[in-house]
């Protein structure tokens, strides 16, 4: 079963799949070695990992790259940020074609103006629902394989409140989109009502720090939530242990007093699987 139809297969199940978010694409090895089902490519996270903050500025061609490897790295499927398509419904049919070659399971558009901002801060902006309907229709005419899942996103609880919100994300369900993803609901109840309120599968962004409360795993699959990606916790975990050796090596001049914390040799090969490419070396070069 290739890694679109394990995804359908995820989401046809009254279980809640928990999706940690990967920000490079050694992030993403290390979810998928640590036993989850699928690993979220972040947006906001790869900017931050290029040192932009989440404001829209890296462009397709960057992020297809980064797909494109991590896909090829990782035997999970790979579900990740289209943003905002990078603009009108002619860059989606541009975007989904990338994408699609990349072999990624899923992507979520989301209907923001281009460039769009962290759903999670303040002063966004939406294009129409007219226009976004056209953006889904777009991405589902374009799409080769009907396995890919479209995931759509709306901004529209913090400029339009929620019942806004959920009409447009019918109506985006009911132009094509696979599952609803309702960005940023501000409370438990607002939480609870989207999965009853949509038409499809519902998806939950639990984003530490921000406007959405971070309920146990127990309790969103109660309320009906089919998928949940965990954007930033392995992100905010490698900053705070890059800052935590950092200050080791310039108070002592080296890390022994923190070298048992660190990843070892073996870890750091375990984790980018160089047994494999060993294997490959003596396979082909034996004879060279």
């Amino acid at each position: 079963m290739n890694a679109r139809k394990q995804l359908r297969q995820l989401l046809s199940s009254t279980r809640y799949t928990i999706v940690p978010g990967a920000y490079d694409t050694l992030t993403a090895r290390l979810v998928q070695l640590a036993g989850f089902d699928a690993v979220y490519l972040t947006g906001g996270g790869y900017s931050r990992a290029n040192g932009y903050p989440d404001v829209g500025l890296l462009t397709m061609t960057e992020v297809v790259q980064w797909i494109s490897r991590t896909v090829e790295a990782v035997e999970i499927p790979v579900i990740s940020d289209m943003d905002s398509g990078y603009g009108n419904a002619l860059n989606v049919v541009r975007a989904v074609r990338e994408y699609e070659k990349t072999g990624v399971a899923a992507f979520h558009l989301e209907d923001q103006i281009s460039p769009k901002k962290c759903g999670h801060y303040e002063g966004k902006q939406l294009v129409s629902k007219g226009e976004m309907v056209g953006k889904i229709k777009a991405a589902v005419d374009t799409r080769r394989d009907a396995d890919m899942v479209i995931i759509a996103r709306t901004d529209a609880r913090a400029v339009e409140g929620l019942q806004a919100a959920l009409d447009r994300m019918n109506a985006y369900l009911e132009a094509g989109a696979d599952v609803g993803f309702v960005e940023a609901p501000q409370n438990a109840e607002e939480l609870a009502a989207i999965p009853r309120a949509i038409s499809k599968p519902a998806l939950a962004n639990i984003f530490e720090g921000g406007k959405t409360p971070p309920l146990p795993r127990q309790q969103l699959e109660a309320m009906g939530y089919r998928l949940g990606i965990y954007p930033s916790q392995t992100h905010r975990a490698a900053i705070a242990a890059a800052k935590k050796v950092l200050a080791v090596l310039k108070r002592d001049g080296d890390t022994a007093a923190i070298e048992g914390d660190l990843a070892t040799f073996m870890d750091r090969e375990d984790a980018v699987n160089s047994a494999h490419w060993r294997a490959l070396e003596q396979r082909y070069l034996k004879d060279a």
